[in-house]
């Protein structure tokens, strides 16, 4: 509580101590932190007072600061937990610490991106600090409360993280430092890869010299007297080195020799040696570049810069670039383009040329068109003199030619539209797919529906279930492509379907419905009376009276175009008569014979409710089915012989007429 409190007065009282503070020492700041070797003990004698920026994040609450900070960067080459103990020169001191996650990221992020964050610990507590197996937390904050030691993070590899250690001094100011180590995790930040040179290029008048290094390297390893290096032939003698990185950090991947005299054309070896310093150059963790090695050097005798290259040229191009082996100045590029003119099959216009330009200088030159190049063929970009006078001129003063050239080819766009032809027939249909193959297509990509995938240019596919099919077709020309999708329907579906009345009474007709579905060309009727029709929707057909009920059956048959049939039937039962009544007896002895009481003929009851009363008024049965029937028994057990009252309430189909009938029955066992 003491720590929120100290940060919550040094929020408002920030110019105590002088802290708060523009941080001006190297490693002070996030964009210079001190590069780290995982194998090393890092000793910091004194800590600055300066800083006070305030940290976002999880701790924010507590307003949290840069207080007094230190920062070292290093990236993780394996994966996997990250250990380390930061050790106060004074144990009463309280030591913080803050890790961040900066891959691709800006180190200055870390004040504004507060996704950046990876663990910390902000503790009250003095003491040692840091992360370790005994922390059971990646987020301490302020306060007595919370442990010295977080949990270790777990780092990925390839990733670059910034670590800040700062140094809480606002009630008891100190400049104390601490010593950093790294261990007890899983994970490793310790660079594996064996420092070396790369390569040397010379500069325009041949009195410096540009090394390249495989890695990051400690500037403080660097001989300023350049005799860390000499050059084979011995014509000129190196006389300095430098980096620009130097400047403002601790580490580079590039310098710069200076040479006591021009070097005159030719080839030479840059030898790396045992400087005035004692060392070559050295890594993150002090691991030298072999002395003796050395890379290759040409002098060339100063002649303009070609037209070099021309990065790959894509799908309809609508931007060229163009790249030199020497960089050219970005002043002698004329803005409107009119240094570079394009010709081939179709016109191109040129309308903008513009360098990457860093320092006033650019290796690339990009050419913007007035549109896409659609047409394939061959085409030829061309060096003029531009409005402002002169074509292009290299750092070395050069003009490259007029009339200089290079050739470049370009694909036709291409179409994935397709044709297709359905082939119908009853159980399967085959579709043929076919695509023109214009503009030099020579990759295809079906998606047919649920049958999978085919590269071929027309292929042909079956399909046993009908309806419609989503296909898509990607083509390609190695640079071009283009891709569609189109629904086909294959409705030679054939289903034959229709509804009738089931059950006829004899002064009913019967009505069809025909529900059948698919290209239908013919319909065949067979009434199962003699009967037949060829309508779609044939008209009401009556039925003959008979002395006792008689089942007809219906069938519908249906032909399409590819020739093919489906059969539909349905029975109807036509009655002997539809009068409805009650039966006045009957005799429930399981003989098959007026086993049951119901209303009899029911078919045309609507809404029907069916009561049966014993002589004492007591309800035995009760239906809104008439097919239902009462058996004569209650829960199974057999009433009494006699005289059952019933009452029956419907209304009729036809008529809509409500009905109430009231009767009685003789149950005779």
């Amino acid at each position: 509580m003491l720590k929120k409190l100290a940060f919550l007065f040094f929020g408002l009282f920030s110019f105590f101590y002088s802290i708060a503070q523009t941080c001006t020492t190297i490693g002070q700041n996030p964009s210079t932190a001190f590069p780290v070797c995982g194998t090393d003990t890092f000793s910091q004698a004194t800590v600055p007072y300066c800083g006070g920026k305030l940290i976002p994040g999880v701790c924010s609450q507590d307003g949290v600061t840069d207080i007094n900070p230190f920062w070292y960067k290093f990236t993780c080459f394996k994966a996997g937990t990250l250990g380390f103990l930061i050790t106060p020169n004074d144990l009463n001191d309280d030591y913080d610490w803050e890790l961040f996650d900066i891959t691709g990221a800006n180190p200055d992020d870390i004040y504004t991106n507060t996704s950046l964050f990876v663990a910390c610990n902000w503790s009250g507590n003095t003491g040692k600090t840091g992360a370790s197996a005994a922390g059971r937390s990646l987020q301490n904050c302020a306060g007595s409360s919370y442990p010295t030691f977080s949990a270790m993070p777990t780092l990925k590899v390839g990733h670059n993280y910034l670590l800040l250690i700062s140094h809480f001094t606002v009630f008891t100011p100190s400049q104390n430092g601490y010593q950093l180590s790294f261990g007890g995790g899983s994970a490793s930040i310790t660079d594996t890869l064996t420092p070396n040179l790369v390569n040397a290029t010379a500069s325009c008048d041949a009195t410096q010299i540009i090394i390249k290094l495989n890695k990051k390297m400690k500037c403080s390893s660097l001989a300023v007297d350049g005799s860390d290096f000499a050059i084979s032939p011995n014509v000129s003698t190196v006389s300095g080195a430098s980096s620009l990185s130097c400047s403002n950090g601790f580490d580079m991947d590039s310098l710069t020799l200076t040479v006591n005299n021009p070097l005159p054309p030719g080839s030479y070896s840059v030898i790396i040696k045992n400087g005035n310093d004692g060392n070559t150059l050295l890594d993150y963790c002090d691991r030298n570049i072999t002395a003796g090695n050395n890379v290759p050097l040409v002098v060339a005798p100063l002649a303009p810069t070609p037209m070099d290259s021309l990065t790959k040229v894509g799908c309809a191009p609508d931007t060229l670039q163009l790249v030199f082996k020497k960089n050219i100045k970005c002043n002698t590029i004329a803005n409107d383009g009119s240094d570079f003119i394009v010709t081939g099959p179709s016109v191109v216009n040129v309308v903008k040329a513009e360098g990457i330009c860093t320092n006033g200088l650019s290796k690339v030159i990009n050419i913007i068109l007035s549109g896409p190049i659609v047409t394939g063929g061959n085409y030829q970009i061309k060096l003029v003199r531009g409005t402002d006078g002169n074509t292009i001129i290299d750092e070395c003063g050069q003009e490259t030619p007029v009339g200089s050239f290079l050739n470049f080819i370009t694909k036709d766009t291409v179409s994935a539209d397709f044709n297709y032809t359905i082939f119908e027939a009853c159980k399967t249909d085959t579709v043929a797919f076919f695509h023109d193959g214009k503009n030099g297509v020579n990759q295809w990509t079906w998606q047919l529906d649920y049958l999978g995938i085919s590269h071929a240019q027309n292929p042909v596919a079956y399909f046993t279930a009908f309806g419609t099919k989503q296909i898509t077709l990607s083509v390609s020309n190695g640079v071009c492509s283009d891709s569609i999708t189109k629904t086909i329907n294959l409705d030679n579906a054939l289903n034959a379907s229709f509804e009738t009345n089931n059950i006829l009474c004899p002064e009913d007709t019967a009505t069809f419905i025909n529900n059948s579905i698919g290209n239908i060309t013919a319909y065949f009727w067979d009434f199962g009376n003699g009967n037949t029709s060829a309508a779609k929707d044939p008209p009401p057909l009556h039925y003959p009276i008979l002395s006792a009920e008689k089942i007809y059956t219906v069938r519908l048959i249906i032909k399409n175009s590819a020739g093919c049939y489906d059969t539909a039937a349905n029975d109807i039962k036509v009655l002997k008569s539809c009068y409805i009544a009650v039966p006045t007896a009957f005799t429930p002895n399981g003989d098959g014979l007026n086993d049951f009481l119901y209303p009899l003929n029911a078919f045309k009851a609507d809404n029907l409710q069916f009561s049966v009363y014993n002589r004492l008024g007591q309800r035995v049965f009760y239906t809104t089915d008439w097919a239902k029937k009462w058996d004569g028994t209650i829960d199974g057990n057999p009433q009494d012989a006699g005289i059952y009252v019933w009452t029956l309430k419907y209304i009729n189909h036809d008529t809509g007429k409500k009905i109430f009938q009231k009767g009685s029955s003789v149950l005779i066992r």
